[in-house]
Parts: structure tokens; sequence; C-alpha cells
């Protein structure tokens, strides 16, 4: 039995340089996120269920103002 390679990606959004970026890849029962920068860094590993939840609240993120 093999295990499947993520294949990464990130948002069309992103810059040429493709720095400071958040690439995702998904797997049949899971989904990795990792900074663009550190590709061979940790990564978020995030059940399928768990998906809408996290980028939900990635989406209501309002950072400390300066």
């Amino acid at each position: 039995m093999s295990t499947a390679e993520p294949v990464w990606f990130k948002s069309s959004y992103s810059s040429d340089q493709g720095d400071d970026c958040v690439e995702v890849a998904t797997l049949p029962s899971t989904i990795h996120v990792r900074d663009s920068k550190i590709s061979a860094g940790p990564e978020l590993t995030l059940s399928p269920a768990a998906w809408t939840p996290f980028i939900t609240q990635a989406g209501d993120f309002v950072p400390d103002s300066l």
C-alpha cells in the first residue's frame, strides 16, 4: 500500500514571489496547511470535518491593532 504525497497549492491572489503565503494540500482523509516560506517545516493537519470551522475562524480573525 502506498502513501500519497500531498500536492501543495496556494491562492491565486498570492504574490509571484510565493512568500508570506499559506499553502494547502488535500488528501482523501486529511487537509494539510503550511507556511510557504518554510516548506520543510511543520504542517497543520485537519480532518475534512474540522476544515470548515478552521477556515471560518481564520476568516473572522482580527489582529490586535498596534
